[in-house]
């Protein structure tokens, strides 16, 4: 009889632990690094040399093409009997899907998941909080690019930044941890706030993550120069702080982490341009169009759905779960970020999950 692995590993020996779920490509805000959109974006990249970058149109997927709860879940069972432990629930915005904590209800009861988390934008995170947490939801990370009003607005393309804070306050106060902010840096546009952004971390006491501009991006605007390496942002906060590195939980850990001496909050450093990760990545990622990517970076998409959906044809458990472990042992050594003849993936961040 043929030995089948129990857990989905790939041609490298990185056996996946990681599921990133998109529930929904559709975002209310217009990201410079995500769907650069707004008038301010366009001006933004047009002064800084990249004058020929237009936007890639991109066609929200209509709702029927989106995976249901009960496809959500049905795949979550199958990757965690195969080694996956971790579940990020992610978009577009997640939280413009309806009935969110009842997924997340689903998802918490699946016997051998051991971390289920969620990333949003925080705009409708402060009405859906505590239903989330009683739902079993315990881990949060809210994006949080500027602390300038004007600043964010025209980052995310939304008046919204009182609302975002609110929403990471109520976080912190309703337990979910450990509770994470994000913060994509650009050069020219917030590296000015790098500084700002610490000290913040430090007073609300939470867990900032300084994130590389990554070329995901509609406007296909990424250019090197941007790009403000993880080095040179701690380089900047050591200069005013003293920090003290913290050991990664595991090998595939996507940040490296330093904490404040005197105990309050952290910062973390998510380099996937100057210092790629990719050697120990043990993540994939689930579209909310049911597409398997295998790297964040991936030029093919594996259709996830079609094995689901096939009427009287459609796979068995089992049959679901070879078809991954075909998928997986083709994922991608690396990235190819900034080396000659880089392709940047057709569709945006929001379409791909982050």
């Amino acid at each position: 009889m043929t030995h089948v692995p129990k857990t989905f590993t790939d041609s490298f020996g990185r056996i996946i632990r990681d599921l990133r779920i998109s529930l929904t490509d559709r975002c209310n805000f217009r990201c410079l690094y995500c769907l650069p959109e707004t008038e301010e974006a366009a001006n933004f990249f047009r002064t800084r040399r990249s004058e020929t970058a237009t936007p890639i149109p991109y066609v929200w997927k209509p709702r029927v093409n989106l995976l249901t709860y009960e496809e959500i879940e049905r795949v979550t069972r199958i990757a965690v009997a195969h080694g996956v432990e971790k579940i990020r629930l992610t978009g577009g915005e997640p939280l413009l899907r309806r009935d969110v904590p009842a997924l997340v209800a689903r998802l918490a009861a699946i016997d051998g998941l051991k971390d289920l988390a969620l990333t949003t934008n925080g705009f409708h995170f402060v009405e859906q909080a505590e239903a989330l947490r009683k739902a079993g939801l315990r881990r949060v990370t809210i994006s949080l690019d500027s602390l300038e009003r004007d600043n964010f607005t025209k980052l995310t393309g939304r008046d919204a930044l009182d609302t975002v804070l609110k929403a990471i306050r109520l976080a912190r106060d309703l337990g979910f941890h450990p509770l994470r902010v994000n913060a994509v840096i650009i050069r020219h546009l917030n590296d000015h706030e790098i500084e700002s952004l610490a000290e913040f971390a430090r007073a609300e006491n939470i867990a900032l993550r300084y994130i590389e501009f990554m070329p995901l991006d509609s406007r296909r605007a990424w250019q090197m120069e941007h790009v403000v390496p993880a080095r040179e942002i701690l380089a900047r906060l050591q200069a005013r702080h003293a920090l003290e590195p913290v050991v990664a939980d595991s090998k595939s850990a996507t940040a490296t982490r330093w904490r404040f001496a005197d105990g309050r909050g952290e910062v973390g450093f998510i380099a996937p341009v100057s210092e790629p990760f990719c050697g120990h990545c043990n993540r994939l990622r689930l579209t909310a169009d049911g597409k398997i990517r295998t790297c964040l970076f991936s030029l093919h998409e594996h259709d996830l759905k079609a094995q689901l959906r096939d009427g009287a044809n459609a796979a068995d458990d089992e049959t679901v779960a070879a078809w991954l472990r075909g998928v997986i042992l083709h994922k991608e050594a690396r990235h190819h970020i900034g080396e000659e003849g880089f392709q940047q993936p057709d569709r945006p961040m929001s379409a791909i999950g982050g």
